[in-house]
């Protein structure tokens, strides 16, 4: 039904890291919002004074008033060291909101930028990544990026300002007693270097075992009703337990790391707090060294290694980042269809073709030439083919399942690019064309008839104006209106997730309505009719003839009753064209479309 995720996941989990390229590409998304975030480092100097200053005023306190019991002057020390514990707050409380707020802003607008580039994207991209994956990167992905801002990683020059800040102040205050705390930082910076690579290696899986249980997920919802009728549940349900208990795994070892990292920095930390009462008592002791001094050393030394904790807790943010911005960034890299396809981008007014010259008019509006195609680049689906089709003419296509009728459309309206051979428009090549200039002169009708959230009119325009102004028209030339103006809100009928509130038949009216909206010079049904059933193929007959008339149509047809008022019938076989003629002429020839004639009206 599905599975089989290892290759995706595989393909996900890959590559190297390149932490600062990742973060220079990311400064890109930043740099809107230099004046937020210049602010916060502004800021930030003088959160870290604040800090700096407390375990100062203490000292002061301690050897100035409360050892020698001089309490005059002890109130105003309190009183500096509470103003300075407001103005701490309110900084922080500026910085936070505005790390934030900045956050949201380039959540939005890379998660804007992602959108527009997938909807660019090539169908073959389509056709290997699992919807679920998709959208993972769209959403968990940048959420990831959110957080890393909520955790304020910004804050991250605040905390280096602040270790520079305390190192200085020790040093200064007493060398020794400084150097004796000191003597563990190598066992720090080993610590974090050495939990560096697991934890990437952790986090990457993560993000991919995610986009592999969302992509179960949106398969499942999609075809619950399949899941339900086969009795499946119980099966999937043991799938999904697979799937998120792999998740579930991935995430341990980033647990084990977290957890490892911040026990270390803890441990690390009273030990250094030890060597100081260890050390600093005897220096007291000895006389050379006052009390505050070592209550104010006790207390640089707990600010010291709160923003280490502070950064070892980034660090396990800002991995998540890395590996988020890796697929994103790989997402984005990805070529869309315009890049993919490097004369779509051309000029609209050099490309297109001249309607009134008559030297182009002449020739047929579509012609395959030679055209050969595989989906896997390897077994061809479509080997040498040759059609012409001259303005208004009705051309049906028929064949049997994988015969590669589908792709003549596919290619045709390049979702695919052609691999040899030619496709022209009106003697033009269409890889010389702009492809919204071809996309826009032809018109198309799936099988599986698409409606999306939003009204009946919406559905019929898509949002385009000059669409929304034929929408009734296009409705009354394909019948549809004659049910639309029947419900309760008429075009602006709300249309429930993929059209739930509609039957089949009406769903397809729409999609016609759909069609003549955007006024197509060609017309593609491809096996428009297939899953109509008989009471309503009067009714989509008669939406075809209103749709097709003074058009160019290529109709794909699996119900040979709906094509044989074709101007000609082509038959395809094994990627070939067999035969070609007239309904009478093709009975005549007793060949593969007089067999499969047979055999469809044979039936009882």
């Amino acid at each position: 039904m599905h599975h089989g995720g290892s290759g995706i996941y595989a393909e996900e989990i890959a590559g190297k890291v390149y932490d600062w390229a990742l973060l220079k590409r990311f400064a890109g998304y930043v740099a809107p919002y230099r004046i937020p975030i210049i602010t916060v480092l502004l800021i930030l100097p003088f959160v870290a004074a604040c800090r700096l200053a407390q375990p100062w005023i203490i000292k002061l306190a301690i050897d100035g008033h409360i050892v020698t019991g001089k309490l005059a002057g002890l109130e105003k020390i309190a009183l500096g060291f509470l103003g300075i514990l407001l103005l701490e707050s309110i900084l922080s409380f500026v910085e936070v909101y505005l790390l934030q707020s900045v956050g949201q802003r380039i959540m939005s607008d890379m998660r804007s930028e992602l959108y527009r580039h997938v909807v660019h994207l090539p169908v073959s991209w389509f056709d290997r990544v699992p919807v679920g994956s998709a959208v993972t990167r769209l959403t968990s992905d940048v959420e990831v990026l959110g957080e890393m801002f909520a955790s304020g990683i910004i804050t991250i020059v605040g905390d280096i300002l602040l270790l520079i800040g305390i190192i200085s102040v020790m040093l200064w205050m007493n060398l020794k007693l400084s150097l004796v705390t000191f003597s563990i930082l190598p066992i720090l910076l080993y610590v974090a270097y050495t939990f560096r690579k697991r934890m990437r290696k952790s986090f990457r899986e993560v993000r991919a075992r995610l986009g592999s249980m969302n992509a179960f997920l949106n398969e499942c919802i999609s075809g619950i009703s399949i899941i339900q009728i086969f009795n499946r549940e119980r099966d999937e349900e043991r799938r999904f337990s697979e799937l998120n208990a792999s998740y579930r795994d991935a995430n341990m070892p980033v647990i084990f790391w977290d957890a490892s990292l911040y026990a270390m920095v803890e441990a690390l930390s009273s030990i250094a707090v030890a060597l100081i009462i260890w050390y600093g008592g005897g220096e007291i002791l000895s006389g050379a060294l006052t009390f505050g001094v070592l209550v104010a050393f006790i207390q640089y030394i707990e600010k010291f290694f709160s923003p280490i904790r502070d950064l070892s807790a980034k660090y396990s943010v800002m991995q998540g980042a890395m590996a988020a911005l890796e697929r994103i960034f790989a997402l984005l890299d990805t070529k869309t269809a315009q890049a993919v396809y490097p004369e779509a981008g051309g000029s609209e007014e050099k490309s297109t073709p001249v309607m009134s010259n008559p030297d182009l008019t002449a020739k047929p509006l579509i012609e395959f030439r030679d055209v050969s195609f595989s989906y896997d680049g390897g077994n061809d689906i479509l080997q040498g083919f040759n059609l012409s089709v001259k303005r208004g003419e009705r051309v049906a296509i028929v064949g049997e399942s994988g015969g590669g009728k589908t792709t003549l459309t596919r290619l045709l309206t390049r979702l695919y690019e052609i691999e040899r051979g030619s496709i022209l428009l009106q003697g033009i090549d269409i890889r010389n064309l702009p492809l919204a200039h071809v996309r826009n002169r032809i018109g198309v009708v799936l099988q599986d008839p698409c409606l999306f959230s939003g009204t009946i009119e919406f559905n019929i325009c898509l949002g385009d104006e000059a669409a929304r102004e034929r929408v009734r028209q296009a409705a009354e030339s394909v019948g549809a209106d004659r049910f639309i103006e029947k419900l309760p809100n008429g075009y602006q009928e709300e249309v429930r997730e993929r059209g739930s509130n509609f039957s089949v038949g009406e769903k397809q009216l729409i999609s016609f309505a759909r069609a003549v909206a955007f006024d197509p010079e060609i017309l593609v049904l491809d096996e428009a009719t297939a899953s109509i059933d008989t009471a309503s193929e009067q009714m989509i007959q008669e939406g075809i003839k209103g749709m097709m008339q003074g058009r160019t149509s290529l109709v794909i047809a699996h119900r040979l009753s709906t094509i044989q008022d074709a101007d000609r019938i082509i038959t395809v076989q094994n990627g070939i064209k067999a035969e070609e003629g007239t309904h009478e002429e093709l009975l005549r020839a007793a060949g593969i479309y007089a067999k499969l004639h047979k055999l469809q009206f044979s039936k009882v």
